[in-house]
């Protein structure tokens, strides 16, 4: 008798652990997420220390904390739905990947984008914009809005990762770089098309309706965002739907000093801490016979080897089989892995 008690205790207090485990394993994936709009200037020294703008932010901080954020700066027509697409797969959050892996995240919309102010377009470019993340990254050095890390990573895409680029090699402020969607070299033969879906804001039926606009400001026409950005990869109507639903907003003058600074001039050469580049081997904006060799990790880093300084310690990732914006690859989590892996043994949380 006193045996089978003994056995009827046992198993009492598994089950009573069990179920105390049960929640914690639950919570340890989900974040503690919350809204910010920081003050920031598209000036490097605003006047009187002035920041005019707002740059919107969503910081998700894992359970237990992090020293380290990745600040997340999404490209041209997108903003920080990118990094966390709504209603698609976890497999497609590179935010909650992040945020697995036990690294905060800051998914911001560039100025004049998603929830940031809408000044007027022809203020914005790249560096404007390298200027307003630079203010953004101080406010999370300092803790100024409430939580502070005392290591910074740039995570850009596309046009978000010349403004990282730019950012990184002017300020000096950042701990590491990922580029994703950049190098330096575009392709001149396919990179018509996602050109060629540009038109103006006023001309959209949901984007004409956002306060503030003037006609400088552009979007994608309907209906070309598969071709602009994910082909030649798998098409999805669901992606495809949801990038739709969530495109956004770009001012030609981004473009313009993207390319000039980011493309033309060795900028990059300037920053001194440890990049990641990552490309889809279809990216019909930068690869191909004319543009990057993407075909593999290794050629990658061998064609973008020469813009980068040694302090850099350049390493490459390709994801196979996809576009321009491979977070919406189905292979994403590859990508989220390179990442996850290249931050533990390069900055560490």
């Amino acid at each position: 008798m006193r045996f089978l008690l003994r056995r009827l205790a046992a198993a009492v207090a598994m089950l009573c652990a069990g179920a105390l485990l049960v929640p914690v394993q639950a919570s340890a994936a989900e974040a503690a997420c919350r809204d910010l709009d920081i003050p920031v200037s598209l000036v490097a020294m605003p006047l009187l220390g002035l920041k005019d703008q707002t740059m919107y932010g969503r910081l998700c901080v894992p359970p237990g904390g992090s020293h380290t954020l990745q600040v997340l700066v999404p490209g041209g027509t997108y903003n920080s739905a990118y990094y966390d697409p709504p209603g698609l797969p976890e497999t497609r959050s590179f935010r909650k990947a992040a945020n697995n892996a036990g690294y905060a995240t800051l998914a911001v919309d560039r100025v004049g984008s998603g929830r940031s102010s809408k000044p007027l377009s022809g203020l914005l470019t790249a560096s404007a914009q390298a200027n307003a993340v630079h203010h953004a990254i101080q406010s999370m050095r300092t803790g100024t809005l409430g939580a502070r890390f005392d290591k910074i990573v740039l995570v850009g895409h596309s046009l978000g990762s010349a403004t990282t680029l730019i950012e990184a090699a002017t300020f000096h402020d950042v701990d590491g770089v990922v580029i994703t969607g950049f190098t330096h070299r575009i392709a001149p033969l396919t990179v018509v098309p996602t050109v060629a879906a540009l038109s103006p804001a006023a001309l959209d039926e949901r984007m004409s309706k956002v306060v503030g606009l003037d006609p400088g400001y552009l979007t994608t026409m309907t209906g070309t965002r598969y071709t602009a950005f994910h082909n030649p990869g798998l098409f999805v109507q669901q992606v495809v739907d949801v990038d739709e639903a969530t495109k956004d907003l770009i001012a030609p003058g981004e473009m313009v000093d993207a390319v000039l600074i980011g493309l033309v001039l060795p900028y990059s050469r300037g920053i001194n801490v440890p990049v990641l580049v990552a490309m889809g081997d279809k990216d019909t904006v930068f690869c191909g016979p004319v543009a990057s060799d993407c075909s593999s990790a290794e050629s990658l880093r061998q064609g973008e080897a020469g813009y980068y300084s040694p302090e850099a310690r350049l390493r490459t990732f390709v994801v196979p089989g996809y576009g321009h914006s491979i977070n919406f690859a189905p292979n994403a989590p590859l990508l989220h892995d390179a990442v996850t892996g290249w931050m533990n043994e390069m900055v560490g949380r």
